[in-house]
């Protein structure tokens, strides 16, 4: 079993197999603490871009291995923070400087009407700061809103503070949990993923509801024969 394996881990099978969770943690510890830092980094940065990889589960094992002395706490949090939140802001930064353009495509104004994206705008510059910070709890949300605040060209600071302080405080408490629990490790995932469920619930719920706005509003705010017309 490869250390692709780590991610697979996130799976609902995987949290409970206690087999499967040793060999990986027994994969991490025989490599060098620079590598692990490095496996981590990517795990973090990947989630960004790809939702379905649960970088809560490479935090987690990262601070497992706290208990093991192989790392330490401080360094998990550090490299995992950082490159989580610079992951964000690296999305956020395509977004803004190339988002619009995909948006005006035939596609981009299928996806969102342009009044459907003026609102959006106008929503992330009134509360743009609350959103990103509450999102970044929510799996799937937390790697598309900094992409909408680069499409609204929401002001960078606006976008990187409430995202180094979301993931500051997830990663921060993961982190803490596994590095003073470690030797328990499957009781923590247990928990994870009881958080996580009750976490993809309420995304499911929110997408649902969004969705239903999309729909109203596509039919809504475009007048007949604007560039909105196309279905």
């Amino acid at each position: 079993m490869g250390l692709l394996s780590l991610g697979l881990v996130g799976l609902p099978d995987w949290l409970i197999d206690q087999g499967s969770v040793e060999q990986v943690l027994e994969q991490l510890a025989g490599i060098s603490p620079h590598w692990v830092y490095l496996v981590l980094a990517v795990g973090v940065v990947i989630e960004n871009f790809f939702p379905p990889l649960p970088a809560d589960t490479f935090v987690a094992f990262g601070a497992f291995l706290t208990a093991q002395g192989r790392v330490t706490g401080t360094g998990v949090f550090l490299v995992t923070w950082a490159m989580n939140t610079g992951g964000a802001l690296l999305s956020y930064g395509l977004a803004r400087r190339w988002g619009r353009d995909v948006m005006g495509t035939r596609a981009g104004r299928w996806l969102l009407r342009p009044r459907q994206l003026e609102k959006i705008a106008a929503l992330y510059n009134a509360h743009g700061s609350k959103i990103i910070f509450a999102s970044r709890f929510l799996p799937a949300f937390r790697s598309l809103v900094p992409v909408f605040a680069g499409i609204t060209h929401l002001k960078f600071w606006r976008t990187a503070v409430p995202v180094a302080a979301a993931s500051a405080v997830w990663y921060g408490v993961l982190v803490y949990l596994g590095a003073a629990f470690g030797r328990n490790w499957q009781t923590i995932l247990e928990a994870l993923r009881g958080v996580n469920a009750t976490l993809l619930a309420v995304a499911g719920a929110l997408a649902v509801v969004l969705i239903v706005l999309w729909w109203k509003t596509r039919h809504q705010l475009e007048p007949p024969g604007g560039d909105g017309g196309e279905r």
